[in-house]
């Protein structure tokens, strides 16, 4: 007897990782997901913008989260809300880089970003 081997199913049951973020920004509430409306620019949010697309480029995993419409990350990460529960909104923008959070009240420049990147 032999067995029957399916065409449909090669590969092993192995699940997919989940994708996570590399680069977490933590960000002060704002008017839009970005910040980058209304009739003036923010040039720091400017730079924010364009940094988070150097980084995707360069294939590093970026994602960005409000407390008003991603609670849920916020009240996930422990020393984040440590963090927002000691300093209130001064602790924002918090940036975490593989979880742990290396900046808090100011963005990071690229330069800071690809130091804490290539240290974690």
């Amino acid at each position: 007897m032999t067995d029957s081997i399916s065409l449909f199913n090669t590969a092993p049951n192995i699940a997919p990782l989940p994708q996570t973020a590399v680069v977490e920004l933590f960000d002060p509430p704002m008017c839009c997901p970005t910040g980058l409306c209304g009739p003036e620019l923010d040039q720091t949010l400017l730079d924010v913008s364009e940094m988070i697309q150097t980084l995707q480029a360069e294939g590093t995993a970026v994602e960005r989260y409000q407390m008003t419409s991603h609670p849920h990350k916020f009240m996930n990460n422990n020393e984040v809300m440590r963090l927002v529960r000691e300093q209130q909104m001064a602790a924002l923008p918090i940036t975490a880089v593989h979880g742990q959070v290396v900046k808090t009240g100011a963005y990071p420049s690229l330069e800071e970003l690809h130091a804490f990147l290539k240290h974690a």
